[in-house]
């Protein structure tokens, strides 16, 4: 396209099929794009460019308004969008790259500087297509899984590939006069800034007329759109709305689970029969979860610690087969409104902690989570030691995310003892406090805890392993109207007692929700979306593996070729998981942690050229 720049594109396509086709260019102003996702409104941006500036289209996509929205904005354009996107604009004239993700990271952003060029794709398999191009573990980003659950950006699992944070730009100059400084420059951040003036009633009804019209903007395609259904409060308030607040035909679809405490199905049922939507289901086997988590490590690109994207992943299959390309769904509502069980963990380790002699207090603990068995006859001490509600903890930054990331951060036991050398000195809750912003210390705590949701697990996680992984692996794409820049920005100034009174998670929600959907699905506690862990790859019943590439990558030659554990203590944990005493979460995430991270490394250490030929034959 240009001696500067090269610009490609792979098209899901969504919007004016016939002519959206990318890269496009502008050809007056010297201007080329490639561009991942939506901007939702891009007709009310193309309506204000005509009108006042004197643009004229030759399409109706999005892509172009980007384009339009650049040659007059510059780059403060991204300011005035709203949507999920990253995209790469050329200029020709200024010689000049620009690069944005969106807010809040619904869409990737990778990168890597290779013999002085700056190469960046969606995708971290499209870097490794290109010659020369390191294909390694980044062991702090690993590291950095195996406490956050994610590597938190710009860090990624492998080494030197950067992903460009959230709510991001980035400009590469190129040719001479050049200074080769790769800055990113941060447009957006939640600002948790109290509005205490807001009331119940009135916030219920701002929330709904947000929702309303985020769902409208969502529901923007030319192909049909469907909705996710879980059961839960979040999704089913989506389809509410599409169903009662628009004209639009819905079919929403849902996973279920063959394990009633993981199932949800009642709930689904429920939600359908009041709504009257079409509606479909995927059942979700513990030998179907075991069977795809392979072909997910592909689209993943990095270790997890759980097996809930696989499920996703076959449901995503389900709406591609059923003729659909777009689905809306509820993410986003827990972060923005205080739903997790996160935050009311804290807030009753809070009350516990500042009372560290109470026998009372430390009973709520247990009543925190009583789907896990396990942790119910543990003595008080046990307790307070493991959720961190004592005196001290108080004053750590990071009190609501402690006993999370201190339970995934004892895996880190097993790694082998190069691992442990090349880690010597690495401390990613000490990076995170270096790049926490100076707001932080004077919001109050329930905003940290939702900070810290926001920009880590939110984007590291849900969005990408939960989200854009296993959609786009199935070229499904999620749309999230919980993650709207107006819902957003509302949200993190609402009040904590809007979002949680007492112990009532997404008060302001509920009340929002009346007469959208079932008073059960109201009243019922927050369940987080979970899925069978170890059980996928190894029978309980019989302790023998349900598929041969089981017992291969958790061999201890398999294990001790990688190098990143240490092969006797994966075959320890192996062996308690096939005995039937490896009951507890953090064997649980253990396990899937290590065998993750040996499909990971399979897939794109030690064979990734016959996967990129198998990938290209399957999808011509």
């Amino acid at each position: 396209m240009d001696r500067g720049c090269g610009l490609a594109h792979a098209r899901l396509s969504i919007l004016d099929l016939a002519g959206g086709a990318q890269p496009m260019q502008l050809e007056q102003d010297g201007l080329a794009i490639t561009f991942n996702g939506e901007v939702f409104n891009y007709l009310e941006l193309r309506e204000e460019l005509e009108r006042e500036h004197g643009r004229r289209f030759a399409t109706r996509s999005d892509t172009e308004t980007i384009l339009h929205a650049y040659a007059v904005w510059g780059e403060r354009c991204v300011e005035r969008m709203n949507g999920q996107w990253a995209f790469a604009i050329w200029d020709a004239r200024r010689q000049r790259l620009f690069c944005a993700r969106d807010r809040i990271g619904v869409r990737p952003f990778f990168w890597t500087l290779h013999e002085g060029r700056f190469l960046f794709a969606s995708e971290v398999k499209a870097l490794f297509a290109c010659p020369g191009v390191t294909r390694a573990f980044d062991l702090r980003g690993l590291n950095e899984v195996l406490t956050f659950w994610c590597a938190a950006a710009p860090r990624t699992v492998w080494e030197g590939i950067s992903e460009l944070p959230p709510g991001c730009t980035l400009t590469i100059e190129a040719g001479p006069g050049a200074s080769g400084r790769i800055e990113p420059k941060r447009y957006w951040q939640l600002d948790y800034t109290s509005d205490d003036s807001q009331q119940a009633d009135a916030s219920a009804e701002k929330l709904i007329e947000l929702l309303v019209d985020a769902a409208r903007l969502r529901l923007r395609a030319d192909v049909p759109v469907g909705a996710y259904l879980s059961g839960g409060l979040d999704s089913s308030v989506i389809a509410g709305i599409v169903k009662r607040r628009t004209d639009t035909r819905l079919q929403t679809f849902s996973v279920t689970f063959e394990d009633p405490d993981y199932d949800e199905s009642d709930y689904q049922r429920e939600v359908v029969e009041l709504l009257g939507t079409q509606h479909d289901t995927v059942r979700a086997s513990n030998e179907l979860i075991g069977g795809v988590f392979p072909e997910l490590a592909w689209f993943m690109e990095t270790p997890v610690v759980r097996t809930a994207p696989a499920p996703l992943y076959v449901l995503a299959g389900l709406v591609r087969k059923s003729g659909y390309k777009v689905v809306l769904t509820g993410e986003g509502s827990d972060e923005m409104l205080g739903g997790y069980d996160i935050f009311k963990e804290a807030k009753v380790r809070r009350f516990c902690a500042q009372q560290p002699d109470s026998k009372l207090r430390p009973q709520l603990l247990r009543s925190l989570y009583p789907y896990l068995k396990s942790l119910q006859a543990q003595p008080d001490a046990y307790l307070r030691a493991f959720f961190h509600a004592r005196a001290e903890d108080l004053q750590n930054p990071f009190f609501s995310h402690l006993p999370r990331w201190k339970l995934t951060q004892q895996i880190r036991g097993m790694f082998s003892k190069e691992t442990k050398a090349a880690l010597a000195g690495h401390d990613p809750l000490e990076e995170l406090r270096a790049r926490l912003p100076r707001e932080y210390a004077s919001w109050h705590p329930f905003a940290q805890a939702q900070y810290l949701e926001s920009t880590i697990l939110l984007p590291g996680y849900i969005l990408s392993s939960q989200g854009d992984r296993p959609a786009m692996g199935q070229s499904i794409e999620g749309r999230y109207p919980f993650l709207d820049a107006r819902v957003m920005d509302w949200a993190a100034h609402l009040p904590p007692r809007l979002k949680m009174k007492g112990l009532d998670e997404k008060h302001v929600l509920k009340r929002a929700a009346r007469g959208l959907v079932p008073e059960r699905v109201l009243a019922r506690p927050k369940q987080p979306y979970r899925a069978p862990d170890a059980a996928s790859f190894i029978d309980p019943s019989t302790g023998k593996s349900r598929y041969p590439y089981v017992d291969e990558l958790l061999s201890e030659t398999s294990v001790g070729m990688t190098g990143v554990f240490d092969p006797a203590s994966v075959t320890k944990l192996v062996d308690k998981v096939r005995s039937g005493s490896a009951t507890g979460v953090k064997d649980n995430m253990a396990f899937v942690s290590v065998l993750s991270t040996q499909l990971v490394a399979q897939r794109f250490l030690d064979r990734f050229e016959s996967e990129v030929t198998a990938s290209d034959s399957a999808h011509p």
